[in-house]
C-alpha cells in the first residue's frame, strides 16, 4: 500500500515536515494525527479546504483526525499574516461559530464510533491558572528564537507592533498540542504553511517536556494559491464559503468552471479524489479542451462540498445559461424581492447589491457605467434605471453583471 506521506506529496499538499524520516516509520502505523480551525466566522471557507482534504486522504490511510476548534485561542487572536490586532470577539459568538463548524466537518470526515474526533480547546485553555501557566509552559519557550518566527517579526514592524496577548498565541497553541497529546496520544499537528512557527513549537514543547522520550511531529500544507502566487478563492462578493448560504452551490461551482487554465491539474490533484493519472490526463488537455477539465472540476469539488444533487443542478444552471437553453433556469440563483420593498427601491443597482452579484451601490454603479450589466440579455445604461413589480412577476428576470454572472429576480 502506498504510503499517506507518498500520496499527499503526489497530489500537492506538502510544504514542510519536522524529522520527515521518522515521520515516515511512524505513519507506517495508525496514528493520531490534529488540525485546528479558527472559529472567527461561523462557516469554513475554501482556505480550510486544504487541510479538510488531507485530513480525509489521512483518515482514509487508517489515521484518526482530531478537528480541534479553536474556541479559547480566538480569544487572542492568532497574529500570523495580520497587520494589526484583530478585533475581540465574545464568547458566545465564538461557541455559536464553533458550533456551526462542527456540522459543516462531519460531511468531510467519518464521526462514527470514533473515527475522527471534535474537540475545543476552550475546554483547557479557558480555565487556566495564569501563574501555574506560565512556570510549566512559558518556562520552555525561549523569547529570543520566538522573536524570529516571521508571524511576529512582521508584526513588530507594523506602527501598533505586537501585543503581548498575541505574543502568547504561540504558548496557547503549542499547549494544545501537549493537551491533545496527553488526552488523545496525538504526535503529529498538520496545517496551513503559514502556522509553521507555532506547530514547530507545539512539536518542540513535546519533545522537551518529555526530555526526548516522546515523539511529536509537524507537518504544513501548501496554501492554495494561483499560478502567478495570489491567494485563491476570493471573489466580488468576498471569501468563498462552504456554507451554501454565504456562497451558493451555483456562484461556488461557476467559482472552479472558471479558474485559470494554468490552475487547472493543480486545484483537480489537491480539491478532488479523482486518482492522480486522470488529474494529468484532464491538466494535460489545451486549448477549448481543457474546458472539459474545468466542468469536471468544478462537478467534484462542489460535490464534495455541497452534494452530487446540487453539483448537478449547478452544471445544468450553468449549462442551460451558457447554452441558451431555459430547462435548467430553476436551477439558477434567486433573489426574491416583496412589492413592498419594490415600492421603497427598485433600482437596478440595489438588485446588483441584494443578489451579490456587487458588494456595493457604488460598486454596482461602476458595473453599470462600464456597460457590464444587462435585465435579459439588454445592456442597462442608466445608473438610475429602475424595474416594475410587472417585469419581475412570473418567471422574473435575469439579471446579468459581466459574462458570467447571474440571478433570477422574482416578485415574491
Amino acid at each position: 500500500m502506498e504510503h499517506i506521506l507518498d500520496i499527499l506529496k503526489e497530489r500537492g499538499f506538502i510544504a514542510q515536515t519536522t524529522f520527515e524520516d521518522e515521520l515516515y516509520e511512524q505513519l507506517k502505523t495508525p496514528t493520531t494525527f490534529y488540525v485546528g480551525f479558527d472559529p472567527t466566522a461561523d462557516s469554513l471557507h475554501i482556505g480550510h479546504y486544504i487541510p479538510i482534504m488531507a485530513m480525509a486522504h489521512m483518515q482514509r490511510a487508517g489515521h484518526q483526525p482530531i478537528a480541534l476548534m479553536g474556541g479559547g485561542t480566538a480569544m487572542i487572536g492568532d497574529p500570523s499574516g495580520k497587520t494589526d490586532m484583530r478585533k475581540m470577539m465574545t464568547v458566545e459568538t465564538i461557541d455559536h461559530n464553533v458550533e456551526c463548524i462542527k456540522k459543516q466537518m462531519s460531511r468531510f470526515l467519518d464521526f462514527s464510533e470514533g473515527q475522527a474526533i471534535i474537540v475545543n480547546n476552550g475546554d483547557w485553555l479557558r480555565h487556566l491558572n495564569f501563574i501555574d501557566f506560565m512556570r510549566d509552559i512559558g518556562s520552555m519557550f525561549s523569547v529570543n528564537k520566538m522573536l524570529t518566527a516571521d508571524c511576529y517579526k512582521a508584526r513588530m514592524a507594523t506602527e501598533n507592533g505586537l501585543s503581548f496577548l498575541e505574543f502568547t498565541y504561540m504558548l496557547m497553541q503549542s499547549y494544545d498540542f501537549l493537551e491533545l497529546f496527553q488526552r488523545y496520544g496525538c504526535r503529529l499537528e498538520m496545517g496551513g504553511n503559514d502556522q509553521w512557527s507555532n506547530m514547530l513549537g507545539g512539536a518542540d514543547l513535546i519533545r522537551r517536556k518529555y526530555q526526548n522520550r516522546e515523539k511529536a511531529f509537524a507537518c504544513t500544507f501548501q496554501l492554495l494559491l494561483t499560478h502567478d502566487g495570489r491567494k485563491m478563492g476570493k471573489t466580488e462578493a468576498g471569501a468563498l464559503w462552504l456554507d451554501p448560504a454565504k456562497t451558493t452551490p451555483y456562484q461556488f461551482y461557476q467559482y472552479w468552471r472558471n479558474v485559470d487554465d494554468k490552475d487547472v491539474e493543480k486545484c483537480l490533484a489537491l480539491l478532488t479524489f479523482l486518482p492522480m493519472d486522470e488529474v494529468r490526463r484532464l491538466g494535460a488537455l489545451k486549448d477549448s479542451e481543457i474546458n472539459e477539465a474545468k466542468k469536471v472540476l468544478a462537478f467534484e469539488v462542489t460535490k464534495l462540498v455541497h452534494g452530487e444533487e446540487e453539483a448537478r443542478k449547478a452544471a445544468e444552471a450553468a449549462s442551460s445559461l451558457f447554452g441558451g437553453s431555459g430547462a435548467a433556469a430553476g436551477n439558477v440563483p434567486t433573489l426574491e424581492v416583496s412589492a413592498d420593498s419594490l415600492s421603497q427601491d427598485a433600482r437596478v443597482s440595489t438588485l446588483l447589491v441584494l443578489s451579490g452579484l456587487c458588494k456595493s451601490q457604488s460598486d454596482a454603479r461602476k458595473q453599470i457605467e462600464q456597460n457590464a450589466v444587462s435585465i435579459d440579455d439588454e445592456k442597462v445604461t442608466d445608473t438610475a434605471a429602475a424595474v416594475t413589480a410587472e417585469q419581475l412577476s412570473g418567471d422574473g428576470i435575469l439579471l446579468k453583471k459581466g459574462k458570467k454572472s447571474f440571478c433570477r429576480v422574482l416578485l415574491k
